[in-house]
């Protein structure tokens, strides 16, 4: 029986086992063996030169035409396509500290585990990562950098304190986007509780600059469901507007309002030519990982 990969794993349980920098290795090293082909070769990789063969060289490399040919043993060597630049925008504001239930993860420890997985499988591909921290103002930048350093970097600001009530979802991909002086893609990971014409007009702006732009909106089951919990107060933990309900009253509308707004993100975000994933707290980081892959044009996936 094969061991369950851990991008694959139920994320609160896996989060469980280790620290941030423990999960995100776990997850990363799982998602590249479910890969078809090596992380190397997975990753689109172009032949560069010939060498000649030493001694304890991989014999998949050999060139067996020229040693056929020439009686010489030669091995091609393949030059790594390196040079994407990517910059992670995270939202850390009051809303995304809410979970449904304890068993979850909050929406900012699933982001935060989902964004570390994502800048250790594009360091590992030798591109350039940086982070962008924010609530209504930037909380921390971290320059995209494709050195051995940049992870240490990034766990560094992952540990910073964040938490205040407003979003500026908006002014954050912009500043992302400044960061990125040549074509490269910006990912955000926001629960997006704020309007959506702001943050589809910065994603028209960096296409408009040749990045590529996925939104991935991080939502708790319970937001989808609006599960059923006796009467309550239910208040915003950005705006501290309460309004009491009973579930039972307001379910159908509530969830219809939802699937809506849910319309709405991805309706325009798709004008503005940005990619649009929901990222749901209880789901595999395997899933959005895909998204990533997808954006950054590389890997083959199972």
């Amino acid at each position: 029986m094969s061991t369950p990969r851990a991008d694959q794993l139920d994320p609160a349980v896996l989060a469980a086992l280790g620290h941030l920098e423990l999960v995100a290795r776990w997850v990363v090293d799982g998602f590249i063996t479910g890969l078809h082909r090596s992380p190397r070769k997975g990753f689109s990789v172009e032949f560069a030169e010939h060498r000649p063969y030493i001694a304890g060289d991989d014999l998949r490399y050999l060139d067996w035409r020229i040693a056929g040919r020439a009686d010489r043993w030669v091995v091609k060597q393949f030059e790594e396509e390196t040079n994407a630049r990517a910059m992670l925008v995270l939202d850390v504001s009051a809303s995304m500290q809410w979970t449904g239930d304890p068993a979850r993860l909050t929406k900012l420890a699933y982001a935060e585990r989902l964004a570390s997985a994502m800048a250790l499988l594009l360091l590992r591909q030798r591109d350039a990562v940086g982070l962008v921290r924010f609530d209504a103002g930037l909380k921390n930048l971290v320059p995209a950098r494709a050195q051995r350093a940049q992870w240490r970097r990034l766990m560094a600001a992952f540990t910073a304190p964040g938490g205040g009530r407003d979003s500026d979802v908006a002014g954050a991909l912009l500043q992302a986007g400044r960061m990125v002086r040549r074509p490269g893609f910006v990912v955000l990971l926001s629960d997006l509780l704020t309007d959506a014409a702001p943050v589809a007009d910065a994603a028209r702006t960096l296409r408009a600059r040749g990045h590529e732009v996925l939104v991935l909106h991080i939502m708790d089951p319970a937001e989808r469901d609006f599960p059923d919990s006796g009467e309550a107060r239910y208040r915003d933990p950005e705006s501290l507007n309460e309004v009491p309900a009973s579930p039972g009253d307001v379910r159908s509308t509530y969830q219809t309002t939802v699937q809506e707004a849910l319309a709405d993100w991805r309706s325009a975000l798709g004008r503005a030519g940005a990619r649009y994933a929901l990222a749901y707290t209880n789901e595999p980081f395997g899933r959005p990982l895909r998204h990533l892959v997808g954006v950054n044009g590389r890997g083959a996936m199972v």
